[in-house]
């Protein structure tokens, strides 16, 4: 009869940098967050309601691919056509597909291809598409956002807030066609139009992959951007710097110190009794071992909480592998990992000659103690 033991024992994982605190940003608002997990590192005004700009297009692309085909063909419109600011040169009657449109809006970010995509997808009415971008925001939980124009240039009433603005980001790198466009720098698509990103992170950062930069007058200098750690991927948002240098130096800074939060650690280690077992017979007793590490981005201010289910004692035979028990970790309440627990070696049943001894040895020790 196995008698099970329940054991649960607190380590840290590893020691804390010097840095605790994050660095100081000199923006409206920012917001830092494991894109794993959802856990919040850091954030500053994170709930404030502030013009994100051409952050914007993000809901705009994401609407539009969940409405039409990367092939779809769209005539641009003379409303497209002229936007300014930021574009692509849209010619009025200008046949260009959805994949083009959705690469310039998120590359160069221009406005007239934000603002064709609206205009396809809605039938020509363009209020009409922007309403189902704010129904997508409701939908998403982006409790703070309301969208008035697809392109996100500065208009009353045009807002979100960083906490909104990570969440979207989040979302929007779920989709495959999104996620392979923003992570680049240039781009052509047709009529030989040459598209180059606003994102000075990318190829200067290791590890970022997206996402989203936006400037207007009103909105300052914002981004969201994504960069990969080992086994999770960390955002972080800024809104409201007042240069790019100051955006770009401030997001780098975050993304340096979000990133530093985490060390990749066996959680499990294979080379770690984490039980024995008694045997009997006077035999002693047997590890129960993980049967293979298991490697994990955890925090380094925190210490993991380990919870040990095994036998205190098994029938023989054992044979190596045999499991006997089981070990979970856990980053507070969340589950990291877990592993079973299994005999690090076989063990025979003892002969009937031994156990007779063996039996005849306890007896005698009872009687003459």
């Amino acid at each position: 009869m196995r008698r099970p033991l329940v054991a649960v024992v607190a380590a840290l994982v590893v020691a804390a940098p010097a840095t605790a605190s994050p660095p100081p940003v000199a923006a409206t608002a920012y917001y830092v967050e494991n894109g794993a997990t959802g856990e919040v590192l850091a954030g500053h005004r994170a709930s404030t309601r502030v013009p994100v700009a051409s952050i914007t297009k993000l809901m705009t692309v994401l609407v539009a691919l969940e409405r039409a085909g990367v092939d779809d063909v769209v005539v641009a419109s003379p409303a497209a056509a002229s936007i300014g600011e930021s574009t692509i040169g849209l010619r009025a009657g200008e046949r260009i597909s959805v994949g083009d449109l959705v690469e310039a809006a998120l590359v160069q970010s221009a406005n007239d291809a934000a603002w064709a995509l609206a205009a396809h997808v809605g039938n020509g009415d363009v209020n009409a598409f922007v309403r189902l971008m704010n129904a997508k925001a409701r939908a998403l939980g982006l409790r703070s956002t309301h969208f008035v124009r697809p392109d996100g240039l500065d208009v009353p009433g045009h807002v979100s807030t960083a906490r909104d603005v990570t969440l979207l980001a989040r979302v929007a790198m779920r989709n495959p066609v999104i996620r392979s466009i923003v992570d680049d720098r240039t781009a052509t698509i047709a009529g030989g139009r040459r598209l180059h990103t606003w994102n000075d992170l990318l190829g200067t950062f290791p590890g970022v992959i997206g996402v989203k930069t936006g400037h207007t007058a009103g909105a300052g200098w914002s981004q969201v951007a994504a960069a990969r750690g080992t086994g999770f991927v960390l955002y972080a948002t800024i809104l409201g710097s007042a240069t790019r240098s100051q955006r770009n130096a401030d997001l780098s800074a975050l993304l340096r110190w979000g990133l530093s939060r985490y060390a990749v650690v066996p959680v499990v280690d294979s080379g770690r009794p984490y039980a024995r077992a008694e045997l009997g017979y006077g035999l002693g007793t047997v590890a129960l071992v993980a049967p293979r590490s298991v490697l994990r981005a955890a925090r380094v201010d925190r210490p993991l909480r380990e919870r040990v289910v095994a036998a205190t004692a098994v029938e023989l035979p054992v044979r190596k592998g045999q499991r006997f028990g089981q070990v979970r970790v856990y980053d507070g309440s969340r589950l990291v990992a877990s592993s079973p627990l299994v005999a690090a070696r076989s063990i025979g049943r003892p002969s009937a000659g031994s156990r007779a001894r063996w039996y005849a040895t306890r007896a005698w020790e009872s009687i003459w103690p």
